[in-house]
């Protein structure tokens, strides 16, 4: 499953590399509240270095092995498991390396010293929690059920399940998904839908809020004073000058240094996590059935995970 959460639900499960520059008191209580695990809809969203999740992800693999060469993907009689742990398969020929921060934080840059030598950029040490892998376009859409117009739908004559062979796999872990969910644009599925459309919606209504709002020009007023115009801290961090290398440049050093340093002089992250915090523990009032519902599933899968490992070796 590729990562998705804050910013923009991207870094879903995502492990937080808090490394720290200097700062201390108040710096060291933002960047406790600036990770994933300090809001919420966390709780529901399973850890990726636990051992159950780590054994859903092998047996989806192995269930998807025999998929592929149930259509006849012969190559696949060899296929290694660990060659793919910890990984989501790409098209061969679309890999590319985005050199930005991985999404490890809710709110963004928040260490000065680190920001001055990194931009936005991701940090040596600093990788997702799945790498990308390349696949053959006959397997990757094998993989996934994803098709560009001539690809073609039955590899050697068998047709390809819904989702790929990666999709049939989930589904014989985890049952029928949960309603598809859209998220800026993107079409969601999978068993975390309803956490992360969750956690996406609760974003949207709590950057409604005024005192979220106030901390935006707070920060924006402060971003002014030397030189810099952004809204919002996310405009910052998503401006396109950043995607044209790399390595930052001077400028977004010298903008991502500014961010961290006005958020900490602000107390923007103290005030936009309580108003999240409060959004998140709403939408789980509210939806508390449904969060159990998964939960339920999450455990059954783990345990047909682990029957499917032990059938397997």
């Amino acid at each position: 499953m590729r990562t998705l959460l804050p910013l923009v639900l991207t870094g879903l499960l995502a492990v937080t590399a808090c490394q720290s520059g200097g700062d201390t008191g108040a710096g060291d209580d933002a960047r406790d509240l600036n990770t994933m695990e300090s809001l919420p809809l966390h709780a529901y969203l399973p850890d990726p270095e636990s051992g159950g999740t780590k054994a859903v992800g092998t047996a989806q693999w192995i269930l998807a092995g025999q998929c592929m060469l149930r259509l006849g993907f012969t190559g696949f009689q060899a296929f290694d498991v660990r060659s793919v742990e910890s990984t989501y398969p790409v098209r061969r020929g679309t890999l590319t390396v985005d050199g930005r921060v991985a999404a490890d934080t809710p709110y963004g840059a928040d260490d000065p010293g680190l920001a001055a030598r990194f931009g936005y950029h991701e940090r040596p040490g600093q990788q997702s929690a799945e790498q990308p892998v390349e696949w053959a376009a006959d397997q990757y859409t094998a993989l996934t059920g994803t098709f560009r117009t001539g690809d073609s739908r039955r590899p050697y004559g068998r047709p390809v399940p819904e989702g790929g062979c990666l999709g049939e796999a989930r589904r014989k872990l985890y049952g029928a998904d949960p309603r598809p969910a859209e998220i800026g644009g993107v079409r969601l599925t999978g068993p975390y839908t309803v956490a992360v459309k969750l956690w996406a919606d609760a974003r949207e209504q709590a950057r409604k809020d005024p005192a979220w709002k106030n901390a935006d020009r707070a920060w924006a007023d402060c971003m002014k004073e030397r030189g810099l115009r952004y809204p919002a801290p996310d405009q910052a961090s998503a401006d396109p000058a950043w995607f044209r290398a790399d390595k930052p440049s001077a400028r977004e050093r010298k903008t991502a240094a500014a961010d961290a340093r006005c958020k900490l002089d602000t107390g923007y992250i103290k005030a936009v996590h309580a108003v999240e915090t409060r959004a998140q523990r709403a939408a789980i009032d509210k939806n508390a059935k449904a969060l159990e519902d998964r939960q339920t599933v999450q455990e059954r899968a783990v345990a047909a995970a682990r029957k499917v490992i032990a059938e397997a070796s």
